[in-house]
C-alpha cells in the first residue's frame, strides 16, 4: 500500500506548538508522511511572539516545486500565509498542477497574543485566489469576522466564543451540522486551530469524506485538549501531540 501524505504551507514556530511544527506532529499522530513549506521564521514562545520574518516569494515557490516535483501529495494545508506575494506564489503553482489534491485552508491572521501574521491587504487575495481553490475553508470567530461572508465549504471554529459547550459548524453545499464539545478551562489552547486543520487535512489525504473528516478533526483535538499539556511553557500552553 503506498504511503498516504500531507503538505503543510504555514510558517515556523520555534516553541513546537503551532504553525508546521504542530502540524507535522499531527500528521504523523494521524498516521500519514508530513511535508512542509515554510512561509515564515518566527520568534515565538507561549507568552507570544517575538519577531517574524517573511520568507521570499521565490523561496516559497521553489520548495512548493521540489515536493510537487518529486512527491505524492495527497491533501494540502495552509497557515500563515503573509502576504499578497506569497498567497500568489502558492496559487500560481497550485493552478498549475495537472490534478490538484484537497485543500484546506486555514486563514491564520493572528498569534494567540494578538500579534498580526497577515497584511491587511492579503485578505482579498485569500478570497479571490486562495478559497476558489480551496476543499475546506477554517476560520474561528474573530476570522470570520474580518473575512465576511464565505461562499465555499467552512468549518466555523466556535473556540473563542463563551458558555460550557464548544459548537464548531460545518456548513456544507449549503447545509450546517454542528460538532460541540464541553469546553475545558485550561490554559493549553496554543496551536489549537494548526492542529484541528492538520487532523482534517490528515484525514482527507487517507481518502475520509469531508463531513468524516470534520467530525474526527474536531474529536481529536478535544481529547488532546482534555488531556493538557503538562507544565510546557509559563504562558498559553501547547497540545501533547502523539504523548
Amino acid at each position: 500500500m503506498r504511503v498516504r501524505t500531507a503538505l503543510t504551507v504555514a510558517g515556523s514556530d520555534c516553541g513546537g506548538g503551532a504553525g508546521i511544527q504542530a502540524d507535522l506532529k499531527t500528521f504523523l499522530d494521524r498516521g500519514v508522511y508530513g511535508m512542509s513549506v515554510v512561509t515564515a521564521i518566527t520568534a515565538q514562545n507561549t507568552h507570544g511572539v517575538r519577531a517574524v520574518s517573511l520568507l521570499e516569494p521565490g523561496l516559497v515557490r521553489e520548495q512548493l516545486r521540489a515536493i510537487f516535483d518529486d512527491f505524492p501529495v495527497d491533501a494540502v494545508k495552509t497557515g500563515m500565509l503573509g502576504d499578497v506575494r506569497i498567497i500568489d506564489t502558492l496559487c500560481d503553482v497550485l493552478e498549475a498542477l495537472s490534478s490538484r489534491p484537497p485543500l484546506v485552508v486555514d486563514p491564520v491572521m493572528l498569534a494567540k497574543d494578538g500579534t498580526s501574521l497577515l497584511e491587511p491587504r492579503a485578505l482579498d487575495a485569500l478570497r479571490r485566489r486562495l478559497f476558489p481553490l480551496a476543499t475546506l475553508v477554517t476560520p474561528n470567530l474573530p476570522e470570520a469576522a474580518a473575512l465576511g461572508a464565505i461562499q465555499y465549504d467552512v468549518l466555523l471554529k466556535g473556540g473563542h466564543g463563551d458558555g460550557r459547550w464548544v459548537e464548531d459548524r460545518l456548513t456544507v453545499g449549503g447545509q450546517t451540522r454542528s460538532f460541540r464539545h464541553r469546553r475545558v478551562d485550561t490554559r493549553h489552547t496554543h496551536g489549537t486551530g494548526c492542529t484541528l486543520s492538520a487532523a482534517i487535512t490528515a484525514e482527507l489525504a487517507q481518502g475520509t469524506g469531508l463531513e468524516t473528516a470534520c467530525e474526527r478533526g474536531v474529536r481529536y483535538v478535544a481529547r488532546l485538549i482534555r488531556r493538557g499539556g503538562g507544565d510546557l511553557g509559563r504562558g498559553v500552553g501547547p497540545l501533547l501531540h502523539g504523548l
